[in-house]
């Protein structure tokens, strides 16, 4: 398959996993076995599978998001539950929240896109990519819904070690990162960025200074032409390092289940699968 492809069509199903993180069902199962509200559910259900992990791995992990902040929300969170009780609660509720947004699809279909989901999930490579490599350890689920989100949730993982990989070939720290794919006008608004991702204002107007000085971004934070060349270099770099999962699915399969899991992705978004503050 061309990388372009792959990408593209990986980044249409990427709501199927994401769900799991915020749907309200997942929090209430997490906030059940002790875990606080928000964040620390984040954090905690998506670093789960690595282990009991330190907050310095998680940031280091996830990036984009303020070490100070992940320190912060992850405080105590292992004495509240352990990662295998994490893992279940979370489980139980994408399960939870698949049944109110989706429990109405064709069985055979979701079947039939478990098991594709499942042969390309089964391909990824788990060298170098520390999330991959936690959920590649998880047991598969038995339900063909649950089989769907483990499946997408390996893929996504998979890209975004691939990802940050990328980012530091490019020489960009997570700020860094996040401002100038903020910048490209294609993810966050900079209030929304900062927000969700811990960083103050002094912090990203210092960013934005520097990667400017730098002749990536113009004064005002807008990307320059090696802005823009540097934004294309890191997507292409992350669909290559993407690729090796869909070309063991194969062009026909990746397609089939691209058809089959965008009118979910439309299903679930309108159903609320992200409710408003849940990073409160």
């Amino acid at each position: 398959m061309d990388p372009h492809d792959s990408g593209r069509i990986a980044r249409s199903l990427e709501t199927l996993h994401a769900f799991g993180y915020f749907a309200p069902e997942v929090q209430e199962e997490l906030t059940r076995i002790g875990l606080e509200k928000g964040r620390m559910c984040y954090f905690a259900s998506r670093s789960a599978p690595m282990g009991a992990v330190s907050p310095g791995t998680v940031a280091a992990t996830f990036f984009v998001f303020n070490p100070a902040l992940v320190a912060h929300r992850m405080d105590g969170a292992w004495t509240l539950a352990s990662p295998e009780e994490v893992t279940a609660a979370r489980y139980r509720g994408v399960s939870a929240a698949w049944g109110r947004l989706l429990g109405d699809l064709d069985p055979d279909d979701l079947a039939e896109a478990a098991e594709l989901a499942r042969t390309a999930a089964r391909a990824c490579s788990v060298a170098g990519r520390p999330l991959c490599a936690g959920h590649a350890d998880l047991p598969w689920p038995d339900a063909p819904h649950l089989v769907l989100f483990h499946a997408l949730s390996l893929l996504r993982e998979h890209r975004g070690d691939g990802h940050v990989a990328a980012l530091l070939e490019e020489g960009l720290s997570g700020l860094e990162a996040l401002v100038t794919h903020t910048a490209t006008g294609r993810g966050f608004t900079v209030a929304a960025a900062q927000a969700t991702r811990g960083w103050s204002e002094e912090e990203w107007g210092a960013t934005v200074a520097d990667l400017a000085e730098r002749g990536v971004l113009t004064p005002d934070g807008g990307l320059t032409e090696e802005g823009h060349s540097l934004r294309r270099r890191i997507e292409e770099a992350t669909d290559r390092m993407a690729g090796q999962p869909w070309q063991a699915l194969g062009q026909e399969g990746a397609t089939r289940l691209a058809e089959l899991g965008r009118p979910w992705v439309r299903q679930a978004v309108a159903g609320g699968a992200f409710p408003k503050g849940v990073f409160a």
